[in-house]
């Protein structure tokens, strides 16, 4: 391959946080590497910036004539790597120190799945490291389902993937696009190498995809049900996957059939429908109460755990 890694960035507009990530990458000490840059944007603000770094790294600049939205631009930028590592950038996530690509870099024998620990930033100032917990480790692999409880390995800025895994983000899913994700990428590599160290810096703000899309029924559906036509019905024989479609429904209030069905999908499997009629079944009071919650959804699991398929 002409580099070991290819960054890929698929930018839209916003010229003061790619400037922070491209200044990030001016700094590292590894410099095996090539950035593509895959621009959304509408004007020429993007490819303005792009030419005041080419002097700095080997730099790609593709302009999208009709912009592709997230994740078809992801997969575009991807598309165009010559590196044998690709290293997913969003535009408003940085390196965190000048080690970080060569901290990738290093555990390349490892596995063809890389990913590390993250600080999230928020508009308010405050940050968050976050580490992959123990409890986590193993089950990931065991069941990558188990993602949709909750995505512990972070945002795709945070990975990197060896380019002879194929697997794409999925155009479909603008919500849950990076769990999905994983779960082939686990599923195909049966392992993955995580770095304990932030190396990765994570701008979180309330106008991202991910913020716009919770719990809202028009994007959580039609989604869910793509999750479970990929992935099948075996894994919410796991306590955590189906504790995750519980919350899911009741928090966006799913008490019946039609509910679910109302976004186009007809053919629900038969577990959530049975999964909704118990959530109907009782009072909203109790289903705000966590503790309840949990508990009918232990006995909600009980009752219909031999009808998965």
């Amino acid at each position: 391959m002409a580099y070991k890694i290819s960054i890929c960035i698929p930018a839209y507009k916003r010229t003061a946080y790619l400037r922070r990530l491209l200044d990030s990458i001016v700094i590292q000490s590894f410099k095996d590497f090539e950035v593509i840059v895959s621009d959304d944007s509408p004007d020429n603000s993007v490819q303005q910036l792009c030419e005041e770094y080419t002097d700095c790294f080997k730099l790609a600049y593709y302009k999208n004539s009709v912009a592709l939205g997230t994740p078809a631009n992801w997969n575009f930028g991807i598309s165009k790597a010559n590196g044998e590592w690709i290293k997913l950038m969003h535009d408003d996530d940085w390196f965190a120190n000048a080690n970080a690509l060569a901290e990738f870099a290093k555990h390349t024998d490892k596995s063809k799945f890389i990913f590390s620990a993250y600080t999230n930033h928020y508009e308010n100032g405050t940050t968050k490291t976050v580490y992959l917990g123990t409890f986590w480790k193993l089950k990931i692999v065991k069941e990558p389902a188990i993602l949709i409880a909750e995505n512990v390995i972070g945002p795709p800025s945070v990975t990197m993937i060896h380019h002879s895994l194929k697997e794409r983000y999925d155009e479909r899913l603008p919500w849950r696009v990076d769990i999905e994700f994983y779960n082939r990428i686990l599923k195909q590599t049966g392992s993955y190498f995580y770095i304990s160290q932030p190396l990765i810096n994570v701008g979180i703000s309330e106008s991202q995809v991910t913020q716009s899309c919770l719990y809202k029924p028009e994007v959580e559906l039609p989604e869910g049900y793509i999750l479970l036509q990929k992935q099948g019905t075996k894994s919410l024989r796991n306590i955590l996957v189906y504790d995750a479609w519980w919350r899911l429904l009741r928090n966006m209030h799913v008490v019946t059939r039609q509910q679910l069905e109302q976004y186009g999908n007809t053919s629900w499997p038969n577990v959530i429908v049975k999964m909704v009629s118990d959530i109907a079944k009782i009072p909203p009071a109790f289903l705000r109460i966590g503790p309840f919650s949990k508990l009918f959804m232990i006995l909600s699991y009980l009752k219909n755990r031999k009808t998965i398929s």
